[in-house]
């Protein structure tokens, strides 16, 4: 009798579990963005309309900003891909020293906010920056690669090319040896070989990271806003929604585009792999041969590798100078030295450094139990339609930051804390919950493959020897999934740290500021970029330490999957 009480009482428990899960991404993430393609389609009586597109695409500014944001994203595209596939490609298939160094510096770049990077980027490259300084003084030349768009194209793919890089270096790696045996004895060699054979086998891996870096550059805000570049439709989704109103139709409009323009590409990058077969035989020990480079091949390589690096870590050289800088203006370096912009941060945004670790920590925290708990449904039950669960989980990969707070705002307005009379978008939860719908989909994917390695005779063993669920959960998942959960954690807290997007129109107060938007404040002004610099700088080594325990937390995990595979053979 109890034993089927027990099989009653589960299914109805995950039921319960999996419609918690739908409710809080309905409320937070559904019903939102619903409200605001709503919004873009009716009138003010509420009368069905396509006007409001008209009037767009009949506003010379805003058609500019939809070309010129159209324009940037494409262009980010390509020049990240001249940055990641020559990197991914020598460090898989050559043999030299400092191929694990070079690829962990390649991907540094994404610990450090765009926004901050472009402000670095202006003092080196600028048009009075040390590079042209240089340039005029020793040749009487001058590169304009920080102006207008190029400037922002510029900052966009030094910082988001590691997108490209991760996921090629991963999909070269998995290519069959024999595909290159293959090749080879055909007489396929060189530049041939790549173009015809590898390119073409890793090409899964590629897109992934193109359509992530579109949509990358498509939702920033922050960069553009910096360098003062407004006519792009995130400046101009901001602009209309804090200038003009809540109620201006033009920003649902351009988050509808915005939208549509994400979606889209996720679904190309997928749809142009699908029917397609990349599959090889090998499973580890027989991939790509790496060769040694001969002499001037070495040089070359190095020569090339050494300068993307050099213009790929400019930004962090850039606002560590900054940060110590008491004058850095007309010169390569600053004239002068100083700690005083550190003391001002620690007097001045102590707060800000707080409100970002609550927030983060918070938001990690919910994406992880949201996390676990979609994987197991989608694993360990037999609900119908669980998978769903994923599909909206996963949504929020396309729903731009600046698009998810425009959509807070408009339902929560005039909506109160219950037994309080504080409205909910003058609070900091807001801004917590929109880190954690946009970075779930990197916690589901750790909790998903962490529970992927626990064979469910585990569970069964825990069952046939009195364990009851809860128990077994806790005792047996829970550990075993361990690593998996904090890695998983631990990418929630580093990619929120640098949000920008949400955060700067679900901010109402400064009390609420996190170091993001504390950074912004700063760097508008020229007077605060100093403080501003040097709390970007706290951002960077706060990021940067969360990447290195990810690191780690992955190799033991990887390490323990290995020992767990060896005794059970």
């Amino acid at each position: 009798m109890s034993s089927l009480s027990s099989r009653s009482a589960l299914p109805y428990g995950q039921w319960m579990l999996a419609l918690s899960i739908f409710a809080f991404l309905f409320v937070f993430l559904l019903w939102p963005v619903a409200q605001v393609v709503y919004s873009a389609f009716v009138t003010e009586t509420g009368a069905f309309t396509l006007g409001h597109f008209a009037n767009f695409f009949g506003q010379t500014l805003l058609t500019e900003s939809f070309l010129n944001s159209l324009f940037v994203a494409l262009a980010s595209v390509v020049f990240a891909s001249l940055i990641a596939i020559p990197l991914a490609y020598l460090t898989v298939r050559f043999e030299f020293r400092g191929a694990i160094l070079i690829q962990t510096l390649g991907v540094l770049p994404l610990i450090m906010p765009p926004f901050v990077g472009a402000v670095a980027l202006q003092l080196i490259f600028g048009r009075n920056g040390s590079i042209n300084l240089l340039l005029r003084d020793y040749f009487g030349i001058t590169i304009p690669i920080m102006d207008g768009l190029t400037g922002v194209i510029f900052v966009e793919s030094i910082h988001y090319f590691p997108f490209i890089l991760l996921n090629l270096v991963a999909a070269m790696r998995n290519i069959d040896g024999a595909m290159e045996e293959s090749a080879l004895n055909l007489g396929a060699k060189g530049w041939r070989l790549f173009i015809r054979v590898i390119f073409p086998l890793s090409l899964p891996g590629y897109l992934a990271g193109a359509a992530l870096v579109f949509v990358k550059v498509f939702d920033d805000l922050g960069t553009p806003l910096v360098m003062g570049i407004t006519n792009m439709l995130a400046p101009q989704a901001y602009l209309r929604i804090t200038s003009v109103g809540i109620e201006d139709p033009m920003g649902y409009v351009i988050s509808v585009i915005m939208i549509a323009l994400s979606i889209l590409a996720l679904w190309m990058a997928n749809r142009y792999m699908k029917g397609k077969d990349y599959s090889t035989l090998q499973k580890g020990g027989n991939s790509l041969q790496r060769r040694k480079l001969t002499g001037w091949e070495s040089i070359l390589a190095y020569g090339w590798i050494i300068f993307i690096l050099f213009v790929t870590l400019a930004p962090h050289i850039g606002i560590l100078l900054m940060s110590f800088a008491k004058v850095w203006s007309f010169s390569a370096l600053p004239d002068a030295y100083t700690l005083a912009h550190y003391g001002t941060v620690f007097t001045d945004s102590q707060l800000m450094i707080v409100n970002t670790l609550k927030y983060c920590l918070l938001a990690a925290g919910l994406d992880i139990v949201l996390g676990t708990a979609i994987a197991y449904l989608i694993f360990r039950s037999q609900l119908p339609a669980r998978q769903w669960l994923d599909y909206l989980a996963s949504i929020s990969l396309a729903i731009p930051g600046l698009v998810l707070a425009i959509g807070y705002l408009r339902v929560f307005r005039g909506v109160d804390i219950p037994f309080t009379d504080t409205p909910v978008v003058a609070t900091w939860v807001l801004i917590m919950i929109a880190y954690a719908i946009r970075r779930l989909p990197y916690a589901l994917r750790s909790c998903m493959a962490a529970l992927q390695q626990i064979h469910i005779s585990l569970e069964e063993a825990s069952n046939s020897l009195g364990g009851n669920k809860i128990s077994t959960i806790r005792r047996i998942m829970i550990p075993l999934m361990a690593g998996g959960i904090l890695a998983g954690f631990v990418t929630s807290f580093i990619t929120a740290a640098v949000e920008l997007s949400a955060t700067i129109l679900l901010t109402s107060a400064q009390s609420q500021a996190p170091m993001s938007y504390g950074i912004y404040l700063y760097m508008q002004s020229i007077a605060g970029r100093g403080p501003g610099a040097a709390l970007g700088v706290i951002a960077v080594i706060v990021v940067a330490i969360g990447t290195y325990l990810s690191h780690r937390v992955i190799e033991r995990s990887r390490e323990g999957a290995r020992m767990t595979n060896v005794q059970g053979h």
